[in-house]
């Protein structure tokens, strides 16, 4: 059944810019675009049903391209105790930090975690995403890594948005690995990887490299392991200080080295040689008050793609709108509107390896777009919360708010 979309003004993002259409017509068949171009010259079909969008704007749908939406419990508390002036090593000692979710994780079933996320996810819906990344890595050990994945699974089996999932592997080191990280990353290497590939329904796998975390070495052994089993990777990379994971999620050809605060002019040149794009999550260097940004004027200068995600977590980035991130990613790091919303389209595609079948609107691609009843393109990034008069399309069919 094909569908006419008519008299829209649609923002294509082709290229990672407006490339607008001010009179366009869409028409999608199967759940895929099968033309696009002005209003004026739209084939005649004639048993299309028509959809008169009446002169609204439409964007490709959003993508999030960097989440932990599947975790147990909340860290609210820890928010608390950082604003009256606790640092990362008394939290820890009163029982928070990373050590209490994976706690909660392991604790809670499988239909609690799903039933949490799922109340995630659809606020992120409702703000216009309609695919996402999800991250395991709150488990630490097999039993639990993949008690995640199938809660993701879950979400993927029974929610209209799109789930592309990550195994997040090194993430942190588990209690009953203390003092023995190597015995850890080899413990992920031999038994938690190719266990969790054998379940099936990984898109890429993932890693912490930092000074708290896991070394260049380390995530390089890791990286190994995926490229063995045919997986494309991507790298937590320069968070918190210039440790070189940037240069080995380039030397991987990554999909995406993410935060990136601290990465110089040799790590860009080496994102651009890899084709792999810069995710920058304002969340997290929001919440903890950080004050090294990211160098978003060298990523233009060597024409990095820049996504922009919410990095949805429960201890650093308790986010639930990816629009808020445009917003934040523009006021705090620099980024012009154009930019904000390519990073949470074409280029949160291209994080998530899907650019060629999302991100903008160009025929062959899935029929995702939201269609937005405001005056300006600027405010979706303009607004501070709330939710955007919309109306959602996934797949070519329209779902109302």
């Amino acid at each position: 059944m094909k569908t006419i979309w008519k008299n829209g003004r649609f923002l294509t993002m082709k290229a990672g810019t407006y490339s607008p259409l001010l009179n366009g017509s869409l028409v999608s068949e199967g759940g895929n675009i099968l033309w696009l171009g002005e209003s004026a010259d739209c084939p005649d079909f004639p048993d299309a049903q028509v959809v008169d969008l009446q002169q609204a704007w439409v964007t490709p749908g959003f993508v999030d391209c960097h989440t932990h939406l599947v975790f147990g419990s909340e860290r609210s508390k820890e928010f608390e105790m950082r604003l009256q002036g606790k640092t990362y090593a008394e939290i820890a000692a009163a029982g928070g930090g990373i050590v209490s979710t994976v706690t909660a994780t392991r604790t809670l079933d499988e239909a609690t975690l799903y039933a949490q996320a799922l109340n995630r996810l659809q606020h992120l819906a409702e703000d216009g995403v309609t695919t996402i990344e999800i991250k395991t890595g709150y488990g630490l050990d097999l039993e639990n890594e993949l008690k995640m994945l199938r809660v993701i699974h879950q979400l993927k089996e029974t929610s209209v948005v799109g789930i592309q999932t990550t195994a997040l592997l090194a993430h942190a080191l588990p209690v009953e690995f203390k003092d023995r990280q190597q015995d850890y990353v080899d413990y992920l290497c031999q038994e938690v990887l190719p266990a969790m590939v054998a379940e099936g329904g990984i898109d890429a796998v993932d890693a912490f490299c930092e000074h708290l975390a896991f070394t260049p070495a380390q995530t390089a052994q890791l990286f190994d392991v995926a490229t063995a089993l045919q997986l494309p990777v991507k790298l937590h990379a320069e968070q918190l200080s210039h440790f070189g994971g940037t240069q080995v999620a380039a030397r991987y050809h990554a999909l995406s080295a993410d935060h990136i605060e601290f990465i110089d002019d040799a790590d860009v040149k080496a994102l651009k040689a890899a084709n792999t794009v810069a995710v920058l999550l304002p969340g997290a260097f929001y919440l903890l008050r950080e004050t090294r940004k990211p160098p978003v004027e060298l990523l233009r200068q060597h024409q990095v793609p820049i996504a922009v995600s919410t990095d949805c977590n429960p201890g650093t980035s308790p986010v639930l709108s990816l629009r808020l991130m445009a917003n934040l990613a523009c006021t705090l790091f620099g980024l012009t509107v154009e930019e904000a919303l390519a990073g949470i389209t074409l280029n949160a595609a291209k994080a998530l390896g899907c650019a060629d079948r999302l991100g903008s609107l160009e025929v062959g691609k899935q029929a995702d777009f939201l269609i937005w009843q405001i005056n300006e393109p600027a405010e979706l990034v303009y607004w501070l919360g709330g939710i955007l008069p919309h109306q959602t399309v996934i797949n070519g069919r329209l779902y109302d708010r």
